[in-house]
């Protein structure tokens, strides 16, 4: 952790909602005049994606039916760590993009599912924000959580973000419906073993609940929306959190813990945009005194 150079993290596994909450921290990064520095989970991964899938291929070959993005073995958690180190220390460091489609391709003038070179971080940035899978992740060797001055989990119970993933794959991306089953079977051990560890570590966790029936996440037709859930948020240290001001902003909410507040689905940018900011502010408060 470090006063003058802070990071910011979101964790998250894929289809969890870490792109929402990204969107609602740059705009508080954008009305604050805060300028940070972002570095997208995906540009961490071992392997480009025609790589990935002779991996994979291999792993299988060799009798390991579980290899997958969010274990360690397929990304760079030990060049992570340097970089948040480097982060905190002095500020600066190297970045890269993964090109997540054509439009990306087109702009960078590179194939999808490849990366972009290394280059140096934005002059001057005010904070590192890191959006991705692996954002609180400690292993034997490894430890990446340490440097996070603020890390956020965002984590929807399980059969929704199931729900989600199936409908973002299957839509957006084209997948039929075996085959995002089979990817969902596949991380399961790495998603106990290496994701869920990571809320236990958290500052804060987002997790969505909805109040339809999500029994059988493999035959909803549509993903519940955020009237159709709640939120619980879950403060690792409520000192100093202003519940009563949360309450007061967050119609229809309540308190079921001394630690957790409950609002309604629709009030999660707003509750992001209450308990963030604040926080940030904070944040860039601690940095300008040292």
């Amino acid at each position: 952790m470090s006063a003058k150079h802070p990071i910011v993290a979101i964790t998250g596994s894929s289809g969890a909602g870490t792109t929402t909450v990204m969107s609602s921290f740059k705009h508080i990064f954008r009305r604050d005049g805060i300028n940070a520095q972002v570095l997208e989970g995906d540009s961490m991964h071992r392997y480009d994606r025609l790589s990935m899938r002779a991996e994979m291929k291999r792993q299988m070959e060799s009798g390991n039916m579980h290899f997958s993005h969010f274990g360690p073995e397929a990304n760079l958690l030990r060049e992570l760590e340097e970089i948040f180190r480097t982060f905190s220390q002095s500020g600066t460091g190297k970045v890269r993009r993964y090109i997540h489609d054509a439009a990306e391709g087109a702009e960078h003038k590179q194939e999808p599912g490849t990366f972009t070179p290394w280059q140096e971080m934005v002059p001057n940035a005010d904070l590192l924000f890191y959006e991705g899978l692996h954002g609180g992740y400690v292993g034997p060797d490894i430890n990446v959580a340490q440097h996070v001055d603020l890390l956020v989990g965002v984590v929807p119970i399980i059969n929704l973000e199931w729900i989600q993933k199936l409908h973002r794959d299957k839509n957006m991306r084209g997948y039929s419906q075996e085959a995002v089953v089979d990817t969902i079977l596949r991380r399961m051990p790495d998603y106990i073993n290496h994701i869920c560890p990571q809320f236990s570590r958290s500052h804060v966790n987002f997790q969505r609940v909805p109040t339809v029936d999500t029994s059988n996440p493999f035959i909803a037709r549509d993903i519940p929306s955020p009237d159709e859930s709640m939120v619980v948020i879950r403060f690792a240290n409520p000192k100093g959190i202003d519940f009563p001001y949360l309450l007061s902003m967050l119609n229809d909410s309540m308190m079921t813990r001394p630690n957790t507040l409950v609002v309604p689905g629709g009030k999660m940018g707003l509750a992001m945009q209450l308990i963030f900011t604040p926080m940030i502010l904070r944040l860039m408060d601690m940095k300008r005194r040292v």
